[in-house]
């Protein structure tokens, strides 16, 4: 059945793209993009697989989403993420959705570093945690007081790179049957 997986990686893909295009220029993930993504995947499930499908697709739609609820309500993740790891999860379906999860974290770490490396993103909110956890002597109110704002745009990572990565690494190595 490895046909249907490399069907389900040539349709998403270009939506994928998308949303990928969008969270790096703008840092945002439209709602009509996500949200109408997770609708039209959940009833391609429903046509094609009946009922089981669509079920399979929405329990690792709603664990996706649950995974990024605390990083949310503590704004460490935007709503579009959330909203965009449930309309992936609901592709990957409950079977794989923790190997997605990994993927997903891993492409993250990966996206992150990258960004740094580059001097896309500001390591001085990282920096400051690191030495607020690990050196006594210095000074936590100093240090919180020289970070840039939470809303520039050099502190936000487009986390929509990492999810895309995360369900593309997912289908292929369901597509390969590696998982």
């Amino acid at each position: 059945m490895a046909w249907n997986v490399w069907l389900t990686a040539a349709v998403v893909t270009p939506w994928l793209i998308l949303l990928c295009r969008y969270d790096w220029r703008e840092r945002r993930l439209p709602n009509l993009l996500t949200l109408g993504g997770a609708a039209c995947i959940l009833v391609w499930r429903l046509g094609w697989g009946g009922v089981p499908s669509f079920l399979d697709g929405l329990a690792g739609a709603v664990v996706c989403a649950v995974f990024l609820l605390v990083p949310l309500l503590v704004r460490a993740a935007g709503a579009g993420d959330v909203k965009m790891l449930f309309a992936c999860g609901a592709v990957t379906g409950l079977g794989t959705v923790l190997e997605f999860l990994l993927f997903t974290s891993l492409s993250g770490l990966a996206v992150v570093v990258l960004m740094l490396l580059t001097h896309h993103a500001d390591g001085a909110r990282l920096k400051h945690y690191f030495r607020s956890l690990f050196d006594w002597r210095y000074d936590r109110a100093a240090g919180k007081a020289a970070l840039p704002p939470k809303s520039s745009e050099r502190v936000r990572v487009p986390f929509g790179l990492a999810i895309a990565s995360g369900l593309w690494l997912t289908l292929i190595f369901k597509g390969f049957h590696l998982i």
